[in-house]
């Protein structure tokens, strides 16, 4: 069953066409990778789909129910939740701060640390900083975190929305290999553990066909190939537009 239904997406910014029309189905329970060059509008897709960027035309389902040009404080509450290729997070809050607030702010009390709040919700601020790995670091300021642990923070606090679908975007971007291993290995824990269904955009080969269940490729705003792993692995298009004339093979 599809929970994330796309038809004829489009986007242009002046005379650049960025996403043009895009007809995509993301299964309930898989990780979906979405990979293609740079400037291939990965991310304009994401914004389109979480409110960021209106639409030109086209339509977003989410479990059937229209969403596009919602608002995204209104999709994160359906069940969407989005992290960013910047990483997006509260720079001068402690980790703790980070996700608590996030906690606060979806039990409809804002970011009111000083209320009885922060002493009700600890609980499941600690579980979340458990889940990604960072509860050791709970009292550092998250301005001085490094790449990869800003990264798992971002993702700690998306889950601290409660999503059913998460929207990653370059989840690895910046990270060692060491730190990308370990953000594979997270992912795929917690997809499994939540029941959650995973859409991300990622440059890094080696996590794409190994944790993708289904991969789309996109090339100059639409999507060209769509497939499992070992069909996309042989798909001479997707050689062509990775590697030229030379079609070498996809590892």
């Amino acid at each position: 069953m599809a929970i994330l239904e796309i038809k004829g997406l489009k986007k242009a910014f002046g005379g650049l066409t960025a996403v043009a029309g895009i007809d995509l189905e993301v299964q309930e329970g898989h990780i979906h990778s979405i990979i293609g060059p740079n400037g291939a509008g990965k991310s304009t897709l994401f914004n389109l789909i979480s409110g960021y960027y209106p639409s030109d035309e086209g339509s977003v389902f989410y479990r059937g129910q229209q969403i596009t040009n919602l608002s995204p404080q209104k999709i994160v509450r359906m069940g969407i939740g989005r992290s960013f290729q910047v990483t997006n997070i509260f720079s001068k809050m402690s980790v703790h701060e980070n996700i608590q607030a996030t906690v606060l702010y979806r039990k409809g009390e804002g970011l009111n640390l000083l209320s009885d709040s922060r002493k009700r919700y600890q609980e499941e601020t600690e579980t979340i900083l458990s889940m990604v790995g960072l509860k050791d670091k709970a009292q550092t300021m998250a301005g001085i975190l490094s790449a990869g642990d800003r990264k798992r923070l971002e993702l700690g606090i998306v889950l601290a929305t409660e999503p059913e679908l998460l929207l990653l975007d370059e989840p690895t971007c910046g990270m060692s290999p060491t730190e990308t291993s370990r953000t594979i290995d997270l992912i795929q824990e917690i997809t499994k553990k939540k029941a959650l269904t995973v859409l991300f955009t990622e440059h890094k080969m080696d996590m794409v066909f190994c944790i993708s269940s289904c991969i789309s490729v996109m090339n100059f705003g639409v999507i060209v190939a769509a497939g499992e792993p070992d069909q996309i692995r042989s798909n001479e298009k997707v050689q062509q537009i990775y590697f030229g004339e030379d079609r070498c093979s996809l590892r």
